[in-house]
């Protein structure tokens, strides 16, 4: 039997708070983290993949840690995204929902600054930021974190690749006499140069569930393509997938917006963010898909960190990653709280020699995925334009006079007959040479 909550030294209001989300057993980070925070002064560095209860293992015992009397801030969570800060934030208020004196703030770019410096000028022991909007509120003077006892540096690899100057400014003016918490997938050199500079000679190191790094529950596959039918064999793979949830990560925006405007226009139920999109469009696509209202994410790399929906159940690759540490974070997205994933890369022949440096690299396996032969990916094209016409609404300016002229043209079919003619003029069309 697992240990408890309890057993990790964790007190009676979180237990409630966590017990009240239905968390009862604590994760291997968790287990392994939480005893750490509450009973060692050191700095911690741990190895962690995504989906494993990071936001519990830091959370719980900071927010056992705090000293409630005090109305100053004491603890800074930094991460990549808004969407993953607005997580965490999430997370704690529900975490702490029994401890009515701690104040959590969220300071995230791409929403309006003014309602945040406002809530910064009421008392506040925890604030959850992305770098970017917190040099900014620290620049204007809104926000003080010289009195900061803790430092969480969350998804550290990813912030360290995006935000690295903007993360030593906001180190420096933190009192050295801090303790900093560490979270990472991967120990980059950039993480392992992070650490060297700015943490304590003092680390705990811990790492969990990393037995392989390319997650436990996920089949790794890759399908070899050539350039002018990826974009079929990839609806082909889709239409296999019809009402189960995925994300399709593309290199550049570019990319996503290509991809993501050729599926509506086949009529797949999908959506894409990226970073240029505004706030409120990410935010609202989001939306949309961890609702279930749309099935298909198209997304690049660091628009899609922060999201943390448990059913879904495939990731494709439609292009390579250029990083090993950036394939863990996209396979992560799938295979969450235990359940089975599917991670499948597409590449293009002079490709595939790469993914033995992914195997050695990550300690996984990747096996050959084969694609849908001619005569069923043609018959999926057929079947995705035989929705475009069901989903297509009437035209009400045609005239009454043109749609009789019409209707006589049509007037002795059945509707087997006129299937059959409109589906030999879409496969003359398309050229097509299809056979039974």
């Amino acid at each position: 039997m697992s240990k408890p909550f309890s057993d990790l030294g964790i007190n009676l209001p979180l237990q409630q708070g966590l017990a009240n989300l239905k968390i009862s057993v604590p994760t291997d980070i968790q287990k392994k983290v939480i005893p750490v925070i509450l009973n060692h002064p050191d700095d911690v560095v741990a190895l962690a993949k995504t989906g494993t209860g990071k936001t519990a293992a830091f959370g719980v015992p900071l927010l056992q840690l705090i000293e409630t009397e005090k109305t100053e801030i004491q603890a800074l969570i930094l991460a990549p995204t808004r969407e993953l800060g607005q997580q965490i934030h999430t997370n704690l208020q529900a975490y702490s929902a029994h401890i009515p004196d701690i104040s959590i703030a969220a300071v995230c770019g791409g929403i309006p600054i003014k309602p945040q410096i406002e809530r910064l000028q009421t008392p506040t022991q925890i604030v959850v930021a992305t770098p970017g909007r917190l040099l900014d509120l620290m620049g204007r003077g809104a926000i003080n974190i010289k009195s900061a006892t803790y430092l969480v540096l969350d998804e550290a690899d990813e912030m360290v690749m995006a935000f690295k100057d903007d993360l030593e400014k906001i180190i420096k003016d933190i009192p050295k006499s801090r303790r900093t918490l560490l979270f990472t997938a991967t120990l980059s050199g950039a993480v392992k140069q992070l650490v060297q500079n700015y943490m304590s000679k003092h680390i705990v190191e811990i790492e969990a569930d990393m037995g392989t790094l390319g997650h436990q529950g996920i089949d790794h596959h890759y399908m070899v393509v050539e350039p002018i039918e990826k974009l079929n064999v990839l609806m082909h793979f889709l239409s296999s997938k019809e009402g189960q949830r995925g994300i399709i990560f593309c290199k550049t925006k570019a990319a996503v917006n290509k991809l993501a405007k050729n599926l509506a226009i086949n009529k797949f139920s999908s959506g894409s963010i990226h970073g240029s999109l505004t706030q409120g469009i990410r935010d609202r696509i989001m939306g949309q898909f961890r609702e279930g209202h749309i099935d298909i994410l198209v997304a690049t790399d660091l628009a899609a960190r922060g999201i943390d929906v448990k059913e879904i159940s495939y990731v494709v690759n439609y292009h390579l990653p250029d990083t090993f540490e950036a394939y863990i974070h996209r396979s992560g997205r799938t295979a969450r709280a235990g359940a089975k994933g599917l991670s499948l890369t597409i590449l293009q022949e002079d490709e595939v020699k790469d993914i033995a440096d992914f195997e050695k690299e990550l300690g996984i396996k990747f096996s050959a995925f084969k694609k849908g032969d001619a005569q069923s990916i043609e018959e999926n094209n057929g079947l995705i334009w035989a929705k475009k016409i069901f989903k297509t609404k009437p035209n009400r300016t045609v005239s009454d006079k043109f749609k009789e002229q019409v209707s006589t043209v049509f007037h002795h079919l059945t509707k087997e007959e006129l299937i059959e003619k409109v589906l030999a003029n879409y496969l003359a069309q398309t050229g097509s040479n299809h056979s039974k």
